[in-house]
């Protein structure tokens, strides 16, 4: 399949599940927003009063509204155009703090007409794996942050998280008594892959997903001139759900489902951008 074909199926899956993922995270989240994503997130971005923010891939503006909540300035896009529905229906009370547009993060050029050096800071929560092509991204985010502007970015763990891990329980008797073992296995890792998989049970139907490993996934944001400074692996506690043995919990603390990173603009070329 082509980037092109790729990239218009992951726009339709998520136009068809757009509702049913509302339905499930609303403007609360889950235990994945709520413990791993965002807390990590606001303290890597933080945000400042006035700041303008730039919520890349923004689903149904969950991140967008907590972003506004904290003062910021925030232009949010999504390229299905259901989910931004959502959000605008989410944003009615902050009028004048979100604006919302239907926009392609694989077209450089629409990126582009955001404005170029307009934005402090930057953010993408989760949805880098649901690009095809994370290149004209990059290129862009560089652009469009002020100088020393930083780009905060969560996802699936590339080396943990994703459709070629299976997680594994196993019991044994030691001798002594029946002992349980949670671990994972990778299918494979460093060649990337496209596959369809689903985000959450009972959604209408699967959709693409991109897995790169950590070198291909950095890499396009290092070539554009960002810098990277900060990276935390984030799992969760050994307390968290200590029965759930299917799926990410307190068994599998040891393996950090998500990746957090921020990378930032150099402060160069201060003297191209004004306010």
């Amino acid at each position: 399949m082509t980037m092109t074909t790729d990239n218009a199926a992951a726009r339709h899956a998520w136009e068809v599940n757009a509702a049913a993922w509302d339905e499930r995270m609303g403007t609360a989240g889950n235990d994945f927003v709520n413990v791993l994503v965002w807390p990590r997130t606001q303290r890597l971005l933080d945000v400042r009063p006035g700041e303008r923010v730039l919520d890349i891939a923004c689903g149904n503006g969950l991140y967008a509204l907590r972003l506004a909540g904290l003062g910021a300035r925030v232009t949010a896009f999504d390229f299905s155009a259901p989910l931004i529905d959502y959000a605008r229906a989410h944003a009615a009370g902050y009028s004048g703090r979100i604006a919302l547009r239907v926009l392609d993060a694989t077209d450089g050029d629409a990126l582009l007409a955001l404005g170029e050096g307009q934005y402090d800071a930057a953010m993408s929560n989760m949805a880098l794996f649901d690009m095809a092509d994370i290149g004209p991204l990059a290129g862009a985010v560089a652009r469009l942050l002020r100088p020393g502007g930083r780009f905060v970015f969560s996802v699936m763990h590339p080396c943990f998280n994703g459709l070629h891990v299976t997680h594994l329980t196993e019991s044994a008797d030691d001798g002594r008594q029946w002992t349980t073992r949670y671990s994972l296995k990778l299918s494979r890792y460093l060649t990337p892959f496209t596959q369809e998989g689903i985000a959450i049970r009972g959604q209408p139907e699967p959709q693409p997903y991109f897995h790169r490993p950590l070198s291909v996934l950095l890499a396009p944001f290092l070539a554009a001139g960002l810098a990277l400074d900060a990276l935390e692996e984030a799992a969760f506690p050994p307390d968290h759900e200590p029965g759930k043995t299917t799926s990410w919990g307190g068994n599998y603390s040891e393996f950090p489902p998500v990746l957090i990173a921020r990378l930032r603009k150099t402060a160069t070329d201060d003297a191209d951008f004004t306010d």
